[in-house]
C-alpha cells in the first residue's frame, strides 16, 4: 500500500510527514498498519467485556451491590472499547520507508510523534513475523525499549500489523 487511506487523519499525517523530512530525502514506501487486523487480535476482550457488562447490570438491578457499580461498569466498558480505541491509534499512524531511514508519523491522541530509525541503527537482517490473514509485522531493529508500542516485548521494533 503506498498512498494513505482517506481518513479524517491523512492531513494532519500528510503535514507531520512533510515537516519531518530532510532536505533532499525521497519517499520510497508508505503505508498504514491495518487496523482491523490488530482489532481482531484483541477481540478475545469482547468475549469478556460484555458478559462482564451484562452481570454488573444483573448485579446493580437486583442491589447486589452498591458502591461499586462504577468500577466495575468502568472495567466492562474498558474491554469492550479497548480494540476500536486500537483502531482509532492505528488509523492516526503512517509508516513511511526513505532513501535515508523509516519513520513512524502519529498523530494520535492530538500528540503529534515521530520516531526515526536510520539504516545504519537496523539489524542486519529484517525479521517478518506473518499474523495471518496477510498481515504481519516487520521488524528491522532490535534492543529497543519495550515501552514503544512498535515494539513487541523481545525488544524487536518495526511496524506492525503491515
Amino acid at each position: 500500500m503506498d498512498e494513505i487511506r482517506a481518513t479524517l487523519f491523512c492531513a494532519g499525517l500528510r503535514r507531520l510527514l512533510a515537516e519531518t523530512l530532510q532536505e533532499g530525502e525521497q519517499v520510497v514506501w508508505q503505508g498504514q498498519p491495518d487496523g482491523v487486523a490488530r482489532m481482531m487480535m484483541w477481540r478475545f476482550l469482547w468475549w469478556i467485556g460484555f458478559p462482564w457488562l451484562l452481570l454488573t447490570v444483573i448485579a446493580v438491578r437486583n442491589d447486589w451491590i452498591d458502591q461499586a457499580t462504577q468500577p466495575l461498569a468502568m472495567l466492562g466498558v474498558g474491554m469492550v472499547a479497548a480494540p476500536f480505541v486500537m483502531l482509532l491509534q492505528d488509523l492516526q499512524t503512517l509508516y513511511v520507508i526513505t532513501d535515508r531511514r523509516a519513520l513512524i508519523v502519529r498523530t494520535a491522541w492530538s500528540r503529534r510523534s515521530v520516531t526515526a530509525t536510520s539504516f545504519d541503527a537496523m539489524d542486519a537482517v529484517f525479521e517478518i513475523l506473518d499474523i495471518g490473514g496477510g498481515v504481519g509485522h516487520l521488524n528491522f531493529a532490535s534492543g529497543c525499549s519495550t515501552r514503544s508500542p512498535d515494539t513487541d516485548y523481545t525488544g524487536r521494533y518495526g511496524f506492525r500489523c503491515v
